[in-house]
């Protein structure tokens, strides 16, 4: 006879710190890699000089999901917020109210921060579905890193529902969901 545990308990420590960890997850980190640039030709044009390359809106999404982790993962909350709109919402892979616009998620970005040392993030399994001006991004993630002074590690998914605005696309809502440790099955018996 299988049994099920059906009661509800109040989250403890260790709940409260998934919930803080799933605010801030999103996506897969760049790497913050620096090229090195050669010297201006014998013609006089400057190598370092920058082109703007077309790129499809599914291509500009991910990127801007790419660029916003980077900023994510190095602390640049400015940067950060160039991928996000003003009147954001962020919902938690935890069972809390969701985090309406921009400042208060910053609070909470940054209320984390302070928390978290030596953080790698990877995104796997993207998908993104641009309609209009309005497009969707849906991944499983893994993260890892020192929470609260102690090792940590995390997965998940996420999905971005992202709107065109002036030609750029920003983040209107995240949601993220942890996903739970599989339960130990019991070995059969011969």
């Amino acid at each position: 006879m299988i049994r099920m545990d059906t009661r509800r308990t109040r989250p403890g420590p260790r709940f409260a710190l998934y919930i803080v960890v799933a605010l801030l997850i999103c996506a897969a980190p760049v790497s913050a890699q620096k090229k090195k640039t050669p010297p201006a030709d014998s013609n006089g044009l400057d190598n370092n000089a920058t082109v703007a390359i077309p790129t499809t809106d599914n291509g500009a999404v991910d990127l801007a999901i790419s660029q916003m982790m980077g900023a994510w993962q190095i602390g640049d909350a400015d940067r950060m917020h160039q991928n996000y709109a003003e009147d954001v919402l962020v919902i938690s892979g935890g069972y809390e109210p969701p985090i309406s616009g921009w400042p208060a998620y910053l609070r909470s970005y940054q209320a984390l921060r302070a928390r978290t040392q030596s953080s790698h993030m990877d995104r796997f399994n993207s998908f993104i579905k641009v309609n209009g001006n309005m497009a969707w991004a849906t991944y499983q993630w893994e993260f890892e890193g020192v929470v609260d002074g102690a090792q940590s590690r995390f997965r998940g998914h996420t999905t971005l529902v992202f709107e065109k605005r002036d030609n750029k696309w920003l983040i209107v809502l995240n949601h993220t969901s942890l996903a739970q440790p599989a339960p130990a099955v019991p070995a059969a018996k011969p």
